[in-house]
């Protein structure tokens, strides 16, 4: 991280948001190609957080050996600094820990952004899949997510949603549900499609809820990430595996592909997790939560356009239209206005 340092703030906000972007498009696109796969969605998450654990559990660790060294030092240096005569000597600080010293986070901290940013997005979006098509999920989990970050920031880190902001909310909104609106309306036609999209719409408001918290506890971004995935690795795996044992859930694991595997777990873990899960928490940092949000709503129009290339769907009006009110909303929500910080 010390070569990002020489940038600019602004330029490490555009790269951090160009590559979460694609990776967010990336997303998308192929879980709709995934879907034919082996693999369940619950299996996915596993390969998800088994892949981005293999890089970011030893960080954590490291983080942590790394804190607790340099807090020794630094008492060493206080206690050689203090006179012979001070009795109760004021220590430096520590930096606390969690979860057997693999969390470089506290542990309230880790497990509220866990909770919100791994482990029930994970179970969430993936599950959404078993219920509704992907192009639901194109629309419900990035399209919504400046509408639940606007409305979470408000009370939480007392953001004032101007006028101009609403605007590019609306336009937002407005692109993705022509993006999106004739597969969403199919919902109410019966079946079960219902339960996915309320599932896509849940992992959002758990996604805007870890980015609001990122920002109000101002977490840095890989401590962050790091955090969320250890947390996910002792909460969700284990809960995998009593699904298992008990017969309420049934893994392809064992009969796919090494390669589907390895592939999920390099995609999944090591791009939707390490790579755009600290490229987010920069964005975060530089744009705030709700600027950020609202560039992330390019998403389903790009993943959308880039299922015409990659995919063979087809291009229609309302896809070109969507996207130029989602890209007129963003030039409205990112314009820096004045806002008041509780």
């Amino acid at each position: 991280m010390h070569f990002i340092q020489r940038w600019s703030p602004k330029t490490v906000g555009l790269v951090a948001a160009f590559i979460t972007v694609v990776i967010w498009t990336g997303f998308i696109v192929i879980a709709r190609a995934s879907v034919k796969g082996t693999l369940t969605p619950f299996d996915i998450g596993l390969a998800r957080i088994i892949g981005a654990s293999l890089v970011l559990v030893p960080l954590g660790a490291w983080l942590v050996w790394r804190d607790r060294a340099e807090a020794l030092i630094d008492i060493s240096n206080h206690q050689d600094a203090l006179p012979s005569s001070s009795s109760f000597p004021s220590f430096p600080r520590r930096r606390e820990s969690s979860l057997f010293g693999l969390s470089p986070l506290p542990l309230r901290v880790t497990a509220l952004c866990g909770v919100f940013g791994s482990f029930a997005y994970a179970a969430l979006a993936y599950s959404g899949f078993t219920f509704a098509p992907a192009a639901h999920a194109s629309v419900l989990m990035p399209g919504s997510l400046p509408l639940w970050t606007s409305l979470l920031a408000v009370p939480l880190l007392g953001l004032r949603i101007t006028a101009v902001r609403a605007l590019g909310l609306v336009l937002i909104v407005a692109g993705d549900l022509l993006v999106g609106g004739a597969s969403l309306l199919r919902a109410f036609d019966g079946g079960q499609v219902w339960k996915g999209d309320v599932l896509f719409m849940t992992a959002s408001l758990c996604w805007a809820i870890y980015s609001v918290l990122t920002r109000r506890y101002a977490l840095e971004p890989v401590r962050a990430t790091v955090a969320i995935t250890v947390f996910a690795l002792m909460t969700y795996v284990p809960l995998y595996g009593l699904l298992l044992l008990t017969g309420v859930l049934h893994s392809q694991l064992l009969s796919a592909p090494l390669g589907e595997v390895l592939f999920q777990m390099g995609f999944q873990g090591l791009g939707s997790v390490v790579i755009s899960g600290i490229t987010f928490n920069l964005m975060v940092q530089h744009y705030g939560p709700v600027r950020s949000t609202m560039i992330t709503a390019l998403v389903p129009g790009l993943s959308a356009l880039a299922a015409v290339f990659f995919l063979g769907e087809p291009l229609n009006w309302n896809l070109m239209v969507g996207l130029a009110l989602v890209t007129a909303g963003i030039l409205f929500g990112v314009r820096k206005v004045n806002v008041a910080i509780k």
